[in-house]
């Protein structure tokens, strides 16, 4: 028997704001956008090259409002590795996304923190 993690939901304010960040900003793949009727959408993002994928949730309560964000209580909340920590870096910062501090290398590897378009932090990361 095996297992793998598939999807992880993401409460986001706009299915397609969340989309264009994902996509041109991460340069995630769009996986499936899938109407679900009465305004939901069933949409998976994935970065390229495989690992769990994103179900960006539309939050659509007041409480899942105010938890848009803070998903992991001010933590870094998901972790995006990659084997070219510069380009992605260079790419990310052209595409206004905000980062948390310069990035640093450990002896791990590259890492350097960031949000997301709601304010979710992220590791980017290239092992050694």
């Amino acid at each position: 028997m095996s297992a793998r993690l598939a999807l992880v939901a993401l409460l986001v304010r706009d299915y397609d704001e969340a989309i264009a960040f994902f996509t041109q900003a991460l340069r995630f793949e769009l996986v499936e956008d899938s109407d679900r009727g009465g305004g939901k959408r069933w949409v998976v993002v994935a970065p390229p090259g495989g690992g769990a994928g994103l179900l960006l949730a539309r939050a659509a309560t007041d409480e899942q409002r105010l938890q848009i964000g803070d998903q992991s209580g001010g933590r870094v909340f998901l972790f995006l590795e990659t084997d070219e920590f510069d380009a992605q870096y260079a790419h990310m910062r052209a595409h206004g996304v905000r980062f948390a501090e310069e990035p640093r290398h450990e002896d791990y590897g590259s890492v350097v923190v960031f949000l997301d378009l709601c304010g979710n932090k992220w590791d980017l990361l290239q092992r050694r």
